[in-house]
């Protein structure tokens, strides 16, 4: 048999379905920003679904302001997203350690994020206690359309991650199923 068993708490990597992305909020006055790559996009409105638990900092401001910005780093911001990663907003200043720009949202108070390509204004509208999962609607969304560095990056779970590469267009296929505008 040409396949080998694989661990099942290892069959997450398998299936990873964004890229890894930042989360920003402001409670309380205070900008903070996390690293997550545990989301999902569930409808086109975009509706996306993102799990955190209490022992993260942010996830007591997503549940106590209801809202945040989703961030889209590139690859070239690899490093300082894994280091944002690995501290917490409970006793650092993440935009000042990483240099990062911090620029005003419009329908919410947390902040968009100049270094990155793009930024998604949302709210939460729902939670699921039990997972801890967080139902966002995205609100407003904002592209560096000047950026050089578009490609993406996602987790695979071991402390590895796979980088975009190229796109393939295969939209004739599929004319008559796309949404809408897209």
């Amino acid at each position: 048999m040409p396949m080998r068993e694989l661990a099942i708490e290892k069959a997450f990597m398998l299936i990873e379905p964004g890229p890894v992305v930042l989360v920003t909020t402001n409670a309380n006055g205070r900008n903070n920003v996390m690293t997550i790559s545990w989301h999902m996009v569930t409808d086109f409105t975009p509706k996306i679904a993102l799990t955190t638990g209490p022992w993260n900092y942010s996830f007591h401001a997503l549940k106590q302001t209801k809202e945040c910005v989703l961030a889209i780093p590139t690859i070239d911001l690899a490093e300082k997203v894994v280091g944002i990663g690995d501290c917490s907003g409970a006793d650092t200043d993440k935009f000042a350690k990483f240099g990062l720009t911090p620029l005003p949202a419009v329908a919410v108070k947390a902040p968009l994020i100049a270094e990155c390509l793009a930024c998604l204004e949302c709210r939460v509208t729902d939670y699921w206690g039990p997972q801890d999962i967080f139902i966002l609607q995205g609100v407003r969304a904002w592209i560096d359309e000047e950026r050089a560095e578009r490609r993406t990056f996602h987790a695979n779970g071991d402390g590895t991650f796979a980088v975009d590469g190229g796109v393939i267009n295969l939209r004739s296929l599929m004319e008559d199923k796309l949404p809408p505008g897209v």
